[in-house]
Order: C-alpha cells, then sequence, then structure tokens
C-alpha cells in the first residue's frame, strides 16, 4: 500500500517540479530544493488528486515523502 502511494507521489511531483528521484526520506526542502510555491503547488495535485483539503497548517508538517504519506492514511486515504 504505500509503494503505492510513494509512486503515485513521485509521479505527483515529477509532473509538478519535474524531478523523480523519491524515496521515503526525501525532504521537500533539503533534497528537492522546493520553495514555497512548488509546495503549494504540490498540495493543489494531492489536493486534486486526492479529493481532499489540506489546511495550511498541516502543510509544513509534511516536510518528507513519508510525512505525506502518514497524512494520508490518518485522513482514511488508503486506496490510490
Amino acid at each position: 500500500m504505500e509503494d503505492k502511494i510513494l509512486e503515485l507521489i513521485r509521479k505527483i511531483i515529477y509532473r509538478v517540479t519535474g524531478k523523480n528521484t523519491l524515496t521515503y526520506d526525501t525532504d521537500f526542502v533539503q533534497d528537492l530544493g522546493l520553495n514555497s510555491l512548488d509546495i503549494m503547488n504540490v498540495v493543489g495535485a494531492f489536493e486534486e488528486y486526492f479529493d481532499v483539503e489540506i489546511p495550511n497548517r498541516d502543510v509544513w508538517q509534511m516536510r518528507q515523502v513519508k510525512d505525506v504519506i502518514a497524512y494520508m492514511e490518518k485522513k482514511g486515504i488508503t486506496e490510490v
């Protein structure tokens, strides 16, 4: 299940930023060099795909890929 979400996150990140080297521990800012606009575009893509609203206060809690996966699971998103 987590592998499917990782692959989906990889596709979304690539579509938005052109970067595709992701692991569970990839940090969006440190490793990928995403700026706040990039991050908001990625979040918008996540919201659209998963049909969920992600409040700004939650966005900055998701620093690594594994944080996004944990957040989605906490929101009850288990199917991709």
